[in-house]
């Protein structure tokens, strides 16, 4: 079951794809350790055992015959419980949603659907992607497997859980200000934010429109990539997607990061606001791997970090606001104390404050661009800060302020988390890797380089 348990996308699908494994075993395996472990690690709020059987057993019956749908086939996910899949509640671990059941899938649930892979249920998130981690809700928070009972970073939190404690090999997540990257963060796994409209967001309950991203958390970088390749793509009924060529994601990850150009956004950790010493330590070790492999690394300088952080800040609580003020003028009960006081917050910005906000993205946007026209890649801290005890109220709001990746949500450029080592004391330390707008490609081959180089994605917490 360890074996299984732990087993990468890539692995899978070969053995899957060679007769070697069941996908009717293999989901059953991960639904009998989901079964196991969730009621001490909370990720599922929701398992969906007849419809992820169901699955497996066609995608047995379609390999067997020779249907190979691609690296996806057979593969158990789990959706962040904000993302739409027919049928299902889509509740935003909020009462006030409890019996949203959906109409139709996301995009990017259809896309998964059509891949093969095979549907295992819900993952916490925090209420509306924006109030936790919170006690006062219909479901308990998700816990990091990492130190026992600690925050697991959010929003996408149990979508980082139940990668780490190896309950599915793939999940989906939504970052508006930091929420895929900083669970991967906390829970040394790896999770893509990518471009601004690469991967479509109908059918995922927004939080911030002008913010809001839908991407691949995995183990590792590859599987990343893989996962990726299923979710990216034009959607013309989403106000925000791009169309772009998509690329062969993973076809560059084995050519290493000689000659690549990478500029360390030092003064982000160590100046703007400065880092837990064992992860500025990490981070510039990473700095020293990427160089001994061949990249050129120097450090950039962007703009202070609080000016990324004012903008973020406006704009999501404006955004969320309006898309919360009809509830919360009729049912503010029926929120947690964190989502209704953070939202409200929005109440009391000014039009011309929204607008200043938006002006001062364009300016950063244009700044933080013309930073990148001489690298290829930058590399800064995602966490300032190891995670802490999930029911420390004030280290949690602590660690949400102290981070370096609103910056790419403003700018929308790719933006990828990864594990950069770990503390005296056995907790994740991190790395954040940007690439230039479209760039997920040369943010995978770096990522995969280092990867290569360090194998930390390869340790797993502890008793799990």
């Amino acid at each position: 079951m360890s074996d299984l348990a732990f087993l990468s996308i890539t692995e899978a699908s070969r053995r899957m794809r060679t007769g070697k494994l069941s996908p009717i075993s293999y989901t059953e395996a991960l639904l009998d350790r989901i079964q196991r472990l969730n009621e001490r690690f909370h990720a599922f709020i929701r398992t969906t055992p007849d419809l992820a059987m169901a699955a497996a057993r066609q995608a047995e019956r379609e390999i067997g015959a020779g249907n190979w749908r691609g690296p996806l086939h057979g593969v158990p996910f789990a959706l962040k419980d904000i993302i739409d899949w027919s049928g299902l509640p889509t509740t935003a671990h909020s009462k006030l949603l409890a019996d949203n059941i959906a109409a139709s899938d996301a995009v990017v649930s259809g896309r998964l659907k059509a891949a093969g892979a095979i549907m295992m249920g819900k993952l916490a998130t925090h209420e509306f992607a924006i109030g936790g981690p919170s006690f006062d809700l219909p479901w308990p928070p998700a816990v990091n497997p990492w130190g026992g009972k600690h925050f697991p970073g959010g929003s996408s939190s149990g979508s980082g859980v139940a990668l780490a404690a190896g309950l599915i090999p793939a999940a989906l997540g939504t970052d508006t200000g930091g929420s895929v990257r900083n669970p991967a963060s906390m829970c040394a796994i790896v999770g893509m934010k990518p471009t601004y409209g690469l991967v479509s967001r109908r059918g995922v309950f927004p939080l911030a429109n002008s913010l809001d991203h839908v991407g691949p958390m995995t183990r590792n970088v590859r599987d990343n990539a893989l996962l990726l390749q299923v979710l990216a793509g034009h959607d013309g009924d989403d106000p925000g997607s791009a169309e772009v060529p998509i690329p062969d994601y993973a076809a560059g990850l084995e050519e290493g990061v000689k000659g690549v150009r990478i500029g360390l956004v030092r003064h982000f950790y160590a100046d703007d606001c400065h880092a837990h010493p064992e992860q500025i330590a990490a981070l510039d070790q990473a700095a020293e791997v990427l160089r001994s492999l061949g990249a050129g690394v120097e450090e950039v300088r962007l703009a202070p970090l609080d000016e990324y952080a004012t903008a973020t800040r406006i704009i999501i609580r404006c955004e969320a606001f309006a898309i919360h003020r009809q509830w919360l003028a009729t049912r503010p009960e029926d929120y947690g104390d964190l989502a209704r006081q953070r939202i409200l917050d929005g109440a009391v910005v000014s039009a011309a404050d929204y607008i200043d906000a938006l002006r001062l993205r364009a300016r950063l946007t244009r700044q933080t661009l013309a930073a990148f026209a001489d690298i290829d890649v930058a590399l800064t801290a995602s966490n300032m800060d190891p995670t802490c005890p999930i029911d420390d109220a004030e280290a949690c709001a602590r660690l949400y302020a102290r981070q370096a990746r609103q910056p790419f949500n403003i700018t929308g450029q790719p933006a990828l988390a990864m594990p950069a080592g770990f503390t005296q004391d056995g907790l994740p330390l991190s790395l954040q890797l940007i690439g230039q707008p479209f760039g997920e490609a040369m943010v995978y081959r770096v990522a995969a380089a280092y990867e290569r180089a360090t194998a930390w994605t390869e340790r797993h917490p502890p008793g799990v």
